[in-house]
């Protein structure tokens, strides 16, 4: 006998039998890589309480509500987390036949940002402002649709059966199917966005096993496009202040240095087990700008201490493990070249965020996935989780 039927027979009622389906050999709840769901969702939780911690005294953001980012930092999750159940339900596969669609609509709306529906936020006028205390940051989507536009071309002929690697008018393509959204996002200008994007590519084309002559090109162009952006003055003022004071620590300590100063001294504070949750001194203080997001992590160096912060860096370093396993073991280059964009985007955005609060590197203005405070980010990369548990969900089973 088969189905519930033979559960029953078994000794099992429909209960059991239910939950035995539900977690079967062959069920999608057991397919999960729960490894980075479970560290995703711990990240989340820390982030929710380093959150309340920065803003639950500051009347001046929080309209008078002390719980007022902490709920909604819990929304975003749900949302997040939604947000993921329906990607995995749609799969990795079926959205790569509706990348022209994702593609076009991300491009329209960093487009709407540099009309006068756009909003400056920190320097950078990257946000569409939705109201009711919400807005949008396109530019966190694009980061995904890049990975998947990509993967999309440079997979397409090699899963076939008639490339073994992309060919270099492949690379062409992919290179400017990714160049036109960076551009526009250069545009508002949002420097610290396009960095994780040209780390996405550079991931991207060395995942496809496209020629290394390609990558070397690259790194060699991104060095001398950036001095050419320095010297013919592309950049903001706030932008170049922020790489001087990157460069000098000391410059302008009570101004542009100002923030990287605090959050040194909020890090260092902490010691090894820290002041304790809602007791840090700079935090309650309310000496770190933007603590709630850019700079949340020195609330867990102060309050956590070495112990905690780096229980965070660790369950980081859980999801980049399994999202990496998870590129070598996709059997399609497409799941493949997906899996390691998303690597390249958690990892340098993980690293560019920490390190700017430790001054090894320059302040820009990008989120620590999971825990800062944001909707968009939050989304984007809950997202990007979703895209790696339909790979392994759809990865065929062995024997």
């Amino acid at each position: 006998m088969t189905g519930a039927n033979s559960f029953q027979v078994s000794g099992y009622g429909p209960e059991r039998a239910g939950w035995a389906r539900l977690f079967a050999r062959d069920s999608v709840a057991r397919r999960l890589d729960w490894p980075i769901l479970l560290a995703a969702l711990v990240l989340s939780v820390i982030g929710s309480l380093l959150v309340f911690s920065a803003t639950r005294n500051r009347t001046e953001i929080n309209q008078g509500d002390p719980y007022y980012f902490l709920l909604r930092h819990l929304m975003n999750t749900g949302i997040g987390i939604a947000l993921m159940i329906g990607t995995i339900w749609l799969g990795h596969r079926m959205l790569r036949t509706a990348v022209p669609i994702l593609y076009g609509v991300s491009v329209f709306l960093i487009l709407l940002v540099l009309t006068p529906l756009g909003s400056t936020v920190n320097g950078a006028h990257s946000w569409i402002v939705l109201g009711g205390g919400f807005s949008l940051q396109p530019s966190e989507f694009v980061k995904i649709t890049i990975i998947l536009g990509m993967a999309m071309l440079l997979a397409a002929r090699v899963d076939a059966g008639d490339k073994q690697y992309p060919d270099h008018r492949t690379v062409v393509q992919a290179l400017g199917l990714a160049a036109v959204p960076m551009a526009i996002v250069m545009l508002m200008p949002d420097l610290g966005s396009v960095m994780v994007m040209v780390v996405i590519v550079l991931g991207v084309l060395l995942a496809s096993g496209a020629s290394n002559r390609w990558v070397l090109g690259l790194i060699g162009t991104g060095a001398i496009g950036a001095v050419a952006v320095w010297q013919l003055g592309v950049l903001d003022e706030y932008q170049i202040n922020r790489f001087a004071a990157f460069a000098n620590p000391e410059l302008d300590p009570a101004g542009v240095g100002y923030n990287t100063n605090q959050a040194r001294i909020a890090i260092g504070s902490g010691g090894l087990t820290g002041a304790g949750l809602f007791n840090g001194s700079q935090t309650t203080g309310q000496f770190v700008p933007e603590q709630q997001t850019d700079f949340v992590f020195t609330v867990a160096g102060e309050e956590l201490g070495f112990v905690g912060a780096g229980f965070i860096i660790l369950l980081l370093g859980v999801v980049l493990w399994r999202a990496c396993r998870i590129a070598r073991d996709t059997p399609d280059l497409y799941g493949t070249v997906v899996a390691a964009g998303i690597v390249a985007w958690f990892a340098f955005q993980s690293f560019e965020n920490i390190g700017m609060t430790l001054g090894i590197m320059p302040v820009t203005g990008l989120p620590l996935p999971f825990v800062s405070y944001g909707g968009s980010s939050m989304f984007a990369v809950w997202i990007a989780v979703g895209l790696l548990q339909s790979i392994t969900v759809q990865r065929p089973m062995s024997a």
